[in-house]
């Protein structure tokens, strides 16, 4: 596959003097042209009197009438100046008539070498319109983009003075231009003979010019026995570059290399094309559009037999190479490493016996185009009341539907229309356009290359014919015979008549136009003899390809009507007008901060870069986020035996992605790591006897690495030897003790810039005996610097500043912004009068304004809700050929589509400023993953040593933490923050995932809020027991909520119970409806409230929330609306000294209201609890996490599971539907392992299995427990930092501490290197 890559600096120092020299020779092409030409030099297309001529349009002249005014002010009118021979052209000037009303605001710029077939100056890709003068004496300078080359140059107004008319003075400025040309027929070949029989070549500089009116045809060719070639041909009016350094003969080594360029090369216009070659370093340019590349293969010289040939292929061609016709044309200024081939031509010193008639002018097209717009018509007569229509022209458009022709017949009409690319003709027999006869041929014929239709009816038979294949032409019986109405209408009919044709405009050239098989003079319509014509462009064809270059980015196709271009961004992994921006995150950390669970996705670390989006494992669960790159060699593959003591097996590793891809994961990380294991019997692994090495790995760069995992670079040994523990204490990896037996080395990689494990070489598994087993683990990494990369601006003049932003024809930025700030400069780079500007301009807007030289434009997005609230906030830029976007925290967005005429190249040169910039107020608060074009800028390191401005940015909980759900609590870290879920009946990243399971007949949990001995605590630490102090005591107010599924009756879902006679109880009766029942004291009779009109145990999951505030009671039941209670006056409004928390069923001491145990308690809950929470006490999650010290206690079986869990109110988005998900499009998946919980049980599969009854604690066991977990856990402090940073005192400290070159075993190797 071609690569295209920057040039190699040889080849920029190599052909730095030939560029300097071309932009001296510009810089001193200012001659003065069109002044010092006589009157007759100047014509026009009319003038206003005989002292308006066109002679007088000389700038700063006062002759005549002060300059030259046509009779006509429209568009119609154009002013031409005949410089007498070719010039380099390189600026123009205008000016208005002399001390007058009248001038020329805009116009467009013509130029041509006959007088004809004229070309429209063209840049930034569209046909350029100049802005004019706005009054009679100022002149207005235009330094053109690109020198051209022309004798005729002509001024076409299209705006004026309102005040007057067009008024017109003119000056051209540029220098001699003369270079010999060759007239090719197609059949003559130059010869270019090398002066040895071979040529081998390091680097090469071909250039030339070339016309032609042909689409097909070889430029230049030279060949070698070898294989090698070099060729540039014309294929469908595209010029292509074909070059071969060499190929072997085994197929291993290709050298073949293509690159296309341009495209409506046949127009009959001059175009440059110069190759510059230095060894396998290429650059393609072609009419001021370079492209640079490198060939295929591994060889550097061209090798040439005898002659390099220039119109076509030698005689001596290989047969492969024949087939292809020879150029015709015009070439020009043809050189060949410093060899003019046009002037050894003239002077006979070159092979042309070839030619029938060698000429050195070019010969003159006949052809007269015609370029027709929407707004276009061309009407032309032809014979009336007659019984044939014949009309034949030539079309090219990249429109799919247009009329080519339409004649009205007596009675009835013919139109010829080109719909969705294939030529459709409908002929009316009658004014009822229900009666016709159709008739269609060809297909793709908007491909903008030249097509011929020749349609004839005569007599009762219809022909169509397409491209002249008479074999295809398509034929129609017609049921009258034809009456021709004598006129005809091309490009366009815009009359509403009785009958008007389907297709009503054509946008594209016409040329070669029979009508009635006569060819139509159009100079003689454009002259006002014949016809007429409506907004048609005669004798020029101003077709532009908008999709050559491809403005389409990362692979998006292009396609174009007359005036615009579009992207198919479909299958790229892009999205945006161009194709620019990627729809994926950058990284795991993103999604994670999404509120995405583990699974598979598409990351693209840079963004709009050139790296393409892959897939990776991320996993979310812990604190901290793992990416995972897995590759294809299986556990414990066996390592094939060497033939020989100098031979080695080498195991290759593949990844699912690209390296450039994986070092683009591993350059983001804080962290990675690779476990590596040798497995062995007999095959020693890092050392020899002779002390080689006998095995090691390359990674990264294909750089080689002696030492194994839990080792680091500089040190051979394995982890064994860094510890010291290996089998035998003489040698550094157990296997090097060559035992016979089976040994294993196994170890984590964790230097990054060495990851990943690409190759394994081992040396020793030659001997009899010796075997030996490889694994090598998935890439695993950690963090992503690139998110969380930021910096603090503290004052309104604080500022960064960075290089010059580089993104002439897109360009894209995004950022993180928190403040409480209400208005501020976020960046700023300036050009001239280019510039780009972002801006918080007031509590809820942000601006983006740019210009790129066709004044300022801004865009706006207003958030309805302020944006200085300390909380983070997205911004996202994009500005490309097409548009401009501004997205806010990617909801509100506007979009600005770009003017369809002028400047699209972005240029800016001063320094890129983030802050305060000008003198402006800057931004306050913190920016952070700053990224431009897929890049991203360190802000921190430039802040460390900026006033003003800080590294890094605190405070990410009043950002993040509203994901900390159901209670959670956000707890900041060093660069990130974490959810405390302990105090919630939740557990996960986000405190979202359900804690609940399963009781089979029997089972209760039992949670002890107060100790029975005394009225102490039971909790596990300080905190928590504050936290506690709200749930125990004498309550006036507490809250439960819960969900379950069950279909057994009755039972005891929850009881509370108290010191006191007074308890809370919630039951599901015989019939499945729910009870609640209070006793607070004050009744004979708990307080009941019985939901009797819903069955509770259907199966289905059921939430409940309760909630008491002294008598009230609020119940809420699912997703249906709160129903209010109140408990009686007699009754007592304290919940007093409440003891023990039971779930599923009641085994207490002490008097118990018979009722629930008669009536409720046996057999005991059967089903599934979850998300349990009493006030801040979650007492079922407390049984289920056996590892946190607790006094929740179970009996029986309680296997965790979240079946008793409510569903959404709203169901999640599906995976087909998930831009996100790397399968959607509607896959169907197999059943994935990976997504079985933590604890190894499938929560969708039968629950199977028991729990061993936990002892109760006395309060002397537990206190001890206590005091001991507590003692080990004080002062810990938890950062986002890698491996290691637990016992680090600072961020810095954790860097050290995690690094393995800073260890201790380390600096002991260090000793044994010194011994």
């Amino acid at each position: 596959m071609l690569r295209i890559v920057g040039p190699q600096m040889p080849l920029i120092l190599w052909i730095f003097n030939v560029n300097v020299k071309l932009s001296s020779a510009a810089q001193r092409c200012e001659e003065v042209l069109a002044s010092p030409l006589p009157y007759s030099a100047f014509t026009s297309s009319s003038v206003l009197a005989a002292d308006f001529g066109a002679g007088y349009a000389k700038l700063n002249r006062r002759l005549g009438n002060g300059g030259w005014s046509p009779r006509d002010s429209d568009h119609h009118q154009w002013l031409q100046v005949d410089l007498k021979a070719r010039k380099q052209i390189t600026a123009v000037a205008t000016q208005g008539r002399y001390s007058s009303s009248d001038w020329t605001k805009h116009y467009r710029l013509l130029y041509s070498d006959t007088g004809s077939n004229w070309n429209p100056y063209q840049q930034d890709g569209n046909i350029w319109t100049f802005s004019g003068n706005w009054n009679s004496e100022r002149a207005v300078r235009h330094e053109l983009q690109h020198p051209l080359v022309a004798r005729y140059m002509r001024f076409l107004p299209l705006d004026w003075s309102e005040e007057g008319k067009i008024g017109l003075r003119v000056e051209i400025y540029g220098c001699s231009y003369w270079a010999d040309v060759i007239n090719f027929d197609g059949e003559g070949v130059i010869s270019y003979r090398f002066r040895h029989k071979k040529l081998k070549t390091l680097k090469d500089v071909i250039s030339l010019k070339f016309k032609t009116t042909k689409g097909d045809g070889i430029l230049l060719h030279g060949e070698g026995q070898q294989g090698d070639y070099i060729t540039l041909e014309l294929h469908r009016a595209k010029l292509q570059l074909h070059v071969n350094l060499g190929s072997n003969q085994y197929g291993s080594i290709r050298g073949h290399t293509s690159v296309s360029s341009g495209s409506l090369l046949d127009d009959d216009h001059w175009h440059s094309v110069l190759i510059e070659r230095y060894r396998r370093s290429v650059n393609f340019t072609l009419d001021h559009h370079t492209q640079s590349f490198r060939t295929n293969g591994e060889f550097d010289h061209l090798d040439l037999d005898y002659e390099i040939t220039f119109g076509g292929m030698p005689l001596s061609a290989k047969p492969s190479s024949g087939g292809r016709e020879n150029y015709f044309g015009c070439m020009g200024a043809i050189h060949y490493s410093g060899d003019n081939i046009t002037n050894l031509a003239r002077r006979r010193k070159v092979d042309t016996t070839s030619f029938r008639n060698l000429t050195f002018s070019c010969a003159e097209s006949h052809t007269f185009p015609a370029f027709f717009n929407s707004t276009s018509t061309l009407q032309l007569p032809g014979r009336t009341d007659a019984d044939t229509v014949s009309v034949r022209l030539r079309f090219r458009t990249w429109n799919p539907s247009g009329l080519l022709f339409f004649t009205p017949l007596m009675p009835g009409g013919v139109e010829v229309s080109l719909v969705e690319g294939k030529v459709t003709v409908h002929i009316y027999i009658a004014l009822e356009k229900n009666t016709r006869v159709d008739i269609s041929s060809g297909s793709g014929l908007n491909d903008g290359q030249w097509h011929s239709v020749h349609f004839l009816a005569l007599e009762s038979i219809a022909m169509l014919t397409i491209n002249g294949d008479e074999m295809s032409t398509v034929r129609a019986a017609l049921p009258i015979q034809i009456r021709t109405g004598g006129d005809y209408f091309f490009g366009g009919y815009f009359p509403w008549t009785a009958l008007s044709p389907s297709q009503r405009s054509f946008q594209g050239c016409m040329q070669l136009i029979h009508v009635d098989d006569q060819l139509v003079d159009l100079r003689s319509v454009e002259q006002g003899m014949l016809g007429s014509f409506e907004n048609v462009s005669l004798d020029m064809c101003a077709l532009i390809d908008r999709c050559e270059p491809n403005r389409c980015e990362h692979g998006g196709k292009c396609s174009q009507t007359g005036n615009m271009f579009k992207c198919a961004c479909h299958g790229t992994g892009y999205t945006g007008a161009t194709c620019h921006n990627s729809v994926y995150e950058q990284s795991c950390e993103e999604y994670k901060h999404m509120g995405r669970p583990s699974d598979t996705y598409w990351i693209d670390p840079d963004g709009s870069g050139p790296i393409e989006p892959f897939r990776v494992i991320c996993d979310m669960t812990g604190d901290k986020v793992w990416t995972t790159i897995v590759n294809d060699l299986p556990p414990q593959s066996l390592v094939s035996a060497a033939s020989g003591p100098e031979e080695k097996t080498v195991i290759n590793l593949n990844y699912s992605m690209s390296a450039e891809q994986v070092n683009a994961v591993t350059g983001i990380s804080e962290l990675c790591e690779q476990l590596v294991a040798f497995t062995c019997y007999k095959s020693r692994l890092l050392n020899l006897p002779d002390g080689s090495s006998s095995t090691w790995w390359v990674g990264q760069g294909n750089e080689k690495h002696f030492y194994w995992g839990g080792s680091g670079p500089g040190v051979q040994k394995c982890a064994c030897g860094i510890e010291r523990n290996c089998t035998d204490p003489k040698y550094y990896c157990n296997c090097d003790a060559d035992l016979r037996q089976w040994k294993e080395d196994a170890g984590l990689l964790l230097y990054k810039d060495n990851l990943p494990v690409n190759q394994v070489v081992v040396g020793d598994t030659h001997r009899s005996g010796s075997e030996a087993k490889l694994t090598v683990g998935p890439l695993r990494c950690q963090g992503d610097r690139h998110y969380w990369n930021a910096a603090s601006f503290n004052t309104p003049t604080s500022y960064l500043h960075f290089p010059s932003i580089q993104g002439e024809t897109s360009i894209d930025i995004s950022f993180y912004f928190k403040t409480s700030s209400s208005q501020g400069v976020f960046l700023e780079n300036l050009g001239n009068p280019d510039f780009i500007h972002l801006e918080l301009k007031s509590v809820t807007t942000v601006s983006f304004s740019f210009d790129v030289g066709n004044g300022p434009v801004e865009l706006t997005v207003r958030s309805p809700t302020p944006l200085n609230d300390d909380q983070w906030h997205r911004v996202e830029v994009e500005r490309n050929t097409k548009e401009a976007v501004l997205r806010l925290d990617k909801t509100y967005r506007e979009a600005r589509s770009a003017p369809p005429q002028g400047h699209t190249r972005l240029e800016l040169f001063s320094q890129l400023f983030v802050g305060a910039s000008g003198g402006q107020r800057g931004f306050l608060g913190c920016i952070r993953s700053l990224k431009i074009n897929g890049m991203t800028f360190d802000l921190e390191v430039r802040a460390k040593v900026t006033p003003g401005v800080k590294p890094g940015c605190s405070g990410d909980c009043t950002s993040y933490g509203m994901n900390c759900k159901n209670g959670g609590k956000c707890l900041e870290k060093y660069n990130d923050y974490t959810c405390d879920c302990s105090l919630t009946a939740f557990d996960g990243r986000f405190c979202n995932d359900d804690v609940g399971g399963y009781f089979e007949s029997g089972t209760l949990v039992r949670y002890d809020l107060m100790s029975d001995s005394s009225s102490s605590f039971a909790v596990k630490d300080v905190r928590e027991a504050s936290e506690v102090l709200s749930a125990v005591g004498n309550l006036t107010r507490e809250e439960l909520f819960f969900s379950f599924s069950t279909s057994h009756t009755p039972s005891v879902l929850i009881y509370i119970s108290s010191k006191t006679q007074d308890y809370m109880a919630v039951v599901l009766r015989h019939n499945g409806t729910l009870q609640i029942r209070y006793n607070l004291g004050g009744l004979r009779e708990p307080f009941t409230i019985n939901l009797n009109n819903r069955n509770m145990a259907n199966g289905q999951p059921h939430n409940v929330n309760i909630t008491r505030h002294d008598r009230l009671i609020l119940l809420q039941l699912d997703h249906y609306p709160t129903v209010r209670y109140s408990l009686p006056e007699a009754s007592e409004t304290e919940f007093n000294l409440v003891k023990t928390i039971f779930l599923g069923k009641v085994f207490e001491t002490g008097q118990i209201d018979p009722v629930l145990i008669e009536r409720y308690n046996t057999p005991g809950f059967v089903g599934c609890l979850s998300r349990v929470q009493f006030n801040r006490i979650a007492p079922l999650k407390a049984a289920l996490r056996t590892g946190v010290p607790s006094t929740a206690s179970v009996q029986g079986v309680l296997v965790e599971s979240n079946c008793g869990a409510s569903p959404h109110t709203v169901p999640p988005m599906s995976a087909a539907f998930d831009p996100w998900h790397p399968n959607s499009a509607g896959a169907q998946f197999p059943f994935n392992e990976e997504r079985i919980g933590r604890d190894g049980v499938n929560r969708d599969s039968a629950i199977i299995g028991g729990i061993i009854a936990v002892v109760i604690f006395t309060i002397l066991c537990t206190l001890v427990f206590l005091v001991r977990h507590l003692f080990r856990h004080k002062g810990s402090y938890h950062t986002n930092e890698a491996k290691g940073a637990e016992s680090a005192d600072c961020a810095d400290a954790a860097i050290i501490v995690n690094d393995p070159a800073f260890t201790e075993t380390i600096d002991e190797s260090k000793k044994e290197w010194f011994i």
